[in-house]
């Protein structure tokens, strides 16, 4: 089974991360496609860089160390993973990768948005891939807070 994992360097992260070892543990066979999300260089940026090349490089690079903390986690685990790094709107960047990388699974951390916040923010990320994902999604709560 191959799962996508999107990760961004947080705590948040790390759980999910920790939650996809878990079943690995539990017996799932898996593989893990670990994702991050860039958003897409403003207009500023594109009109005052010197060289695009730059932008595309320092997203990158933003990418690849917002990602090694899951990835030290599953490499000391032993747990095959691959890595994608796009730009765009999150959800739609997943949707995206979905098809591009065949996973079979998204798993995923939730953030309760209270009603206010959702009324201005719209629909979460989790909740429109959950609405537009083609395979299950599993959502994992945040740790309780002590």
């Amino acid at each position: 089974m191959k799962i996508l994992l999107p990760v961004d360097g947080s705590d948040l992260s790390l759980h999910e991360t920790r939650f996809a070892l878990q079943l690995v543990r539990g017996g799932l066979s898996a593989s893990f496609v670990l994702a991050n999300v860039q958003a897409p260089a403003s207009f500023y940026e594109i009109v005052t860089a010197q060289d695009p090349a730059l932008i595309e490089d320092a997203a990158l690079e933003a990418a690849e160390d917002l990602i090694a903390p899951s990835a030290q986690l599953l490499r000391e685990a032993g747990v095959p993973f691959e890595t994608a790094v796009v730009a765009g709107a999150p959800a739609q960047a997943m949707l995206d990768l979905i098809e591009i990388h065949r996973c079979d699974m998204v798993l995923m951390g939730s953030r309760a948005l209270g009603p206010w916040r959702r009324l201005i923010e719209g629909a979460s990320v989790s909740r429109r891939l959950i609405d537009d994902a083609p395979v299950p999604v599993l959502l994992v709560k945040p740790p309780a807070e002590d």
